[in-house]
């Protein structure tokens, strides 16, 4: 009787109070229907949404051929000679070692004691012999084996590269024509070709850029007479301490070989041709139309105040008798390219010219593809003023202008960081890195009246500080432990040195570099 009762109560709730049973049995199914509506547009949704689109760099053409199952190396020693396609070389390593995290045996200013043969204690944060594991090493130097072995492991790679003595002089006349006195006082590359002697003076400084420079930058003595027995036994010294020597007229060619000894992924050694020159006149030149050169005349040891003063493009027309002359003038480097350019091509004998030649084709298609999507206008280079990011500006120096790259805009962040370490010049490449492996104290601000401990210059219309004690090579205090010397001190080739904060600098060794 009770059970029945509350029943009743119950019917009466739902049918009365709370509405008839057909309603609720339409809105439970309504929200059924809602419900699985949403459910299927989620999963209809989730099936349509495109992935993000990979980075050109994550494609499995990036690695390229295999290698089998060698190992990457890791403790590199590259020397870097002057006037060679060395740049694009030291661009391909320094992009290795940053995506890896590498340390680099880098200088205390942008060369290793150039020319000076090189001297451990000129790389930064060295503490003794082989007490810092340094992974790579690659920026100008006179070579000293006896004294890079304190700096890189004993499994260090050592490698190089070469180009022909008449074509290295004629880009070394190009870049250092007001730098080595024996170009400076020529009409043209051809009058120094007639008679070297009597434009050369070996006592004087930079004149190391006009007489067999491969041989100077492999350490020995460029000033020696010819003999055979004297080039035989560079050579010998040569290939006893590297393991490949590169020749820069075959450069591709020189990159698969580089590629299989390193046991590296093919995107390491593509590249795109860095610190290349201007064929056509130049309006201006020196470096005071430069911010390097604005430093420089600011300290007091540019040229003639930092003004600029209009140039003509060095005359480097010669015959082929000046040509020859050329070589008999840089007797103990031709002797070098030859040797090397036969062992070279024993090499690629040894490699397989059909299979050279296959990969050399995929190196190149590889730049293409790079080019397209990093590179604006197709990749051409352009003149430093034109491209509209400053910090990837090249650095000018000399009669000539060095021409860099332009990104393509709309890159997205994994590509455009692979794509700028590409086209990144030289010196901003150094100053980055070298920024990651010794980070700054954050700057203390310098109290009222107290002198600035930078050197501010105008870059383009905008401003920016050089740390002289960062930046200088001639750096004979500060954390390499070195002496202070009196102001107005010159060095060892007759460069004032500039104080700051006890450190010193030469001036223009950023006009020097190359």
């Amino acid at each position: 009787m009770l059970f029945r009762r509350r029943a009743r109560m119950l019917r009466w709730l739902v049918c009365g109070r709370l509405g008839p049973v057909w309603m609720w049995k339409a809105l439970l199914l309504f929200v059924a229907i809602a419900f699985a509506g949403q459910l299927l547009g989620v999963i209809f949704n989730k099936s349509s949404v495109q992935p993000a689109a990979r980075s050109i760099f994550s494609s499995p053409d990036a690695q390229g051929p295999s290698l089998g199952s060698c190992q990457p190396h890791t403790h590199i020693m590259f020397l870097k000679t002057h006037k060679t396609a060395s740049s694009t070389v030291l661009n391909m390593l320094y992009r290795f070692g940053e995506e890896r995290n590498l340390r680099f045996a880098l200088p205390l200013g942008y060369q290793l004691g150039y020319p000076l043969p090189f001297n451990a204690h000129r790389v930064k944060g060295y503490r003794g012999p082989r007490a810092v594991d340094f992974h790579i090493m690659g920026n100008h130097m006179r070579f000293n084996k006896l004294e890079v072995e304190k700096v890189m492991p004993a499994d260090t790679f050592y490698f190089s590269i070469i180009r022909d003595p008449v074509a290295l002089a004629e880009s070394s006349f190009a870049y250092y024509k007001e730098v080595a006195p024996a170009f400076r006082k020529t009409k043209g590359l051809g009058d120094f070709a007639d008679d070297p002697q009597k434009y050369y003076d070996p006592r004087l400084r930079n004149n190391h850029y006009a007489r067999n420079l491969l041989w100077f930058d492999f350490g020995m003595d460029h000033n020696a007479n010819f003999s055979v027995a004297l080039a035989q036994h560079g050579q010998a010294m040569i290939r006893q301490a590297f393991k490949l020597i590169l020749v820069s007229e075959y450069f591709d060619q020189s990159m698969i070989l580089l590629r299989h000894a390193l046991c590296w992924p093919l995107d390491a050694v593509v590249s795109f041709s860095l610190n290349a020159r201007q064929q056509k006149p130049s309006g201006i030149g020196g470096i005071s139309g430069s911010w390097v050169g604005k430093a420089a005349a600011a300290a007091g040891v540019g040229g003639r105040g930092g003004r600029s003063q209009a140039k003509t493009l060095p005359n480097l027309a010669l015959t082929e008798e000046q040509r020859e002359k050329l070589r008999q003038w840089n007797a103990l480097d031709w002797y070098l390219y030859k040797a090397f350019n036969r062992t070279f091509w024993e090499e690629i004998d040894r490699f397989g010219h059909a299979q050279m030649e296959q990969e050399v084709a995929l190196l190149r298609i590889r730049r293409e593809d790079l080019a397209r999507v990093c590179l604006r206008d197709g990749g051409k280079p352009v003149e430093a003023h034109r491209i509209r990011d400053k910090n990837i500006r090249p650095f000018q120096s000399g009669l000539i202008k060095i021409l860099g790259y332009e990104l393509q805009p709309g890159l997205d962040n994994a590509t455009r960081t692979a794509c700028l370490r590409m086209i990144r010049p030289e010196i901003q490449y150094k100053d980055v890195l070298d920024a990651k492996q010794f980070p700054r104290a954050p700057a203390v601000q310098a109290q009222p009246g107290q002198q600035s401990q930078g050197l501010m210059v105008a870059a383009g219309g905008s401003f920016l500080r050089q740390d002289l004690s960062r930046t200088g090579d001639r750096l004979v205090g500060g954390e390499a432990g070195g002496r202070t010397v009196e102001e107005g001190e010159r060095d060892w080739d007759g460069s004032r040195l500039i104080r700051s904060n006890q450190t010193l600098m030469q001036g223009q060794e950023k006009a020097r570099l190359r």
